[in-house]
């Protein structure tokens, strides 16, 4: 009967864990796609231009990451009040959303920005593509108003059960960006179809293109979730006031800021790793750029479950529902590493292919495949850790993952690749291996912590 209850209990689920998590898995995968085909297109140009692009793109995370941390409180409050039934709450948590949106739009336009000629010179990005770089990364940035609206909206939207906005959001800005690259990579060039040939207008723009059609596809979504948000029955902000209210300030942000401090710290990790990797040479930096890309794509199912499990795990907490909390605990942690054991065999094997889609050099083919074989052997675990830190932010629990994070991205991951790299002369294999090393401490760590109970509050 036991067997049988619990089997009945997971098939109930399955359907609510899936309907939440395929459309974000969805976008994920469409923002992946932005990054492959920037990567490919602009791959097209040659190594350096690959180079160019990939010298900046941690810091890019670096920012993009602490503007979703700042979400992830609102997201906590939002997913509760809506467990609990409370629109009212819900709706004024968005209206304070909205001061995050512009305090975080406006600083992290205004620092990039003024920064643009000095970040690729701190990446230790090759003096030949520093220029280029800069005005790469200053171009990204112009509409980062646009982008953090996009990024904290779509947070509360999917904390409110509507998962499907974003997705359709994200599709539009992968069509944009894809028709934009077309025009602006490239010059007017003549292409055979079934023997016609057809004159395709371009501004030959090379990599600055590339960034003026990201830059154009950002806006783009930013204004249509803005509007999403806005029209939505549920968590409107319509008609709230928009000043500061520290009744609903202080959780939020008592939440988000641990989590803001570990994304911030590990993405600086990130960007401290890439600069190790840029000493190597043009061949490593291209290198790990294009294996960071193709590896992005098969984390979209862990990322994707992560939000389906900040969601449930909030609006149970909102209903006081201790047995859903349980069962949902079970339940998508098995489904996590199911999806993570088949997205690593394929990368395990189709990793040479789509390292071949960036790259016509055999050097960064090869080396690439290498790195991307190494780490595919480690996904399963990984995504236990995505699962665990999203059911944990789901319940307002962000403190441990903080402390967990930093520990296991500065002692392992950064001081082992300075040992490896620095001091002992090894190259980017060892590099990736210290990575691998991040990622399994980060999954022993969350994983005792999680099976402890300690994170749920209605344990």
């Amino acid at each position: 009967m036991e067997r049988k209850r619990l089997s009945g209990i997971s098939f109930a689920l399955l359907p609510v864990i899936f309907r939440l998590a395929w459309p974000t898995m969805l976008e994920q995968f469409m923002q992946t796609a932005v990054q492959y085909i920037d990567t490919a297109m602009v791959g097209s140009l040659g190594t350096e231009a690959t180079a160019a692009v990939g010298a900046t793109s941690t810091v890019n995370w670096l920012v993009n990451s602490t503007v979703s941390a700042v979400g992830v409180g609102f997201l906590a409050m939002i997913a509760r009040s809506c467990g609990a039934g409370d629109r009212d709450s819900a709706a004024r948590t968005v209206s304070q959303a909205t001061l995050a949106v512009l305090f975080t739009g406006i600083l992290f336009t205004v620092l990039p920005l003024c920064l643009s000629n000095q970040v690729p010179v701190w990446m230790n990005a090759d003096p030949a593509i520093q220029k280029t770089s800069s005005l790469y990364f200053f171009i990204l940035y112009t509409p980062m108003l646009f982008r953090a609206a996009s990024s904290i909206y779509g947070t509360a939207l999917r904390a409110a059960g509507d998962t499907r906005t974003p997705m359709r959001v994200a599709v539009g800005v992968n069509i944009i960006n894809v028709c934009l690259n077309f025009l602006m990579i490239y010059p007017t060039r003549t292409v055979s179809i079934s023997g016609v040939n057809v004159t395709v207008p371009g501004f030959g723009w090379g990599v600055i293109g590339a960034a003026v059609a990201s830059a154009i596809a950002y806006a783009f979504g930013g204004l249509c979730v803005t509007l999403a948000v806005w029209r939505h029955p549920v968590v409107s902000p319509k008609g709230y006031s928009l000043k500061p209210d520290p009744a609903i300030l202080k959780p939020c942000l008592r939440i988000a800021f641990p989590n803001m401090l570990q994304r911030f710290g590990t993405s600086l990790g990130y960007v401290v790793f890439a600069s190790m990797i840029n000493s190597l040479g043009e061949i490593s930096t291209a290198t790990h750029t294009i294996a960071n890309t193709v590896e992005s794509a098969f984390y979209v199912p862990g990322y994707g479950m992560q939000t389906a499990a900040a969601t449930l795990s909030g609006n149970a907490y909102g209903a006081g529902d201790k047995k859903r909390m349980k069962e949902l605990a079970g339940v998508i942690v098995l489904v996590e590493v199911c999806l993570m054991l088949i997205s690593g065999t394929l990368l395990y094997i189709f990793a040479p292919a789509m390292m071949g889609l960036f790259s016509a050099e055999s050097a960064v083919i090869l080396l690439g495949t290498t790195v991307l074989r190494m780490v595919a052997v480690s996904e399963p675990f990984y995504g236990i850790s995505i699962i665990t830190e999203g059911m944990m932010q789901g319940v307002g629990h962000t403190i441990i993952p903080f402390v967990f994070g930093l520990c296991s991205m500065w002692f392992v991951r950064i001081g082992g690749t300075f040992v490896t790299v620095r001091l002992m002369g090894m190259g980017l294999t060892a590099a990736w291996g210290c990575m691998i090393a991040h990622n399994m401490t980060l999954f022993v760590l969350l994983g005792i912590h999680y099976l402890r109970g300690r994170w749920n509050p209605l344990r």
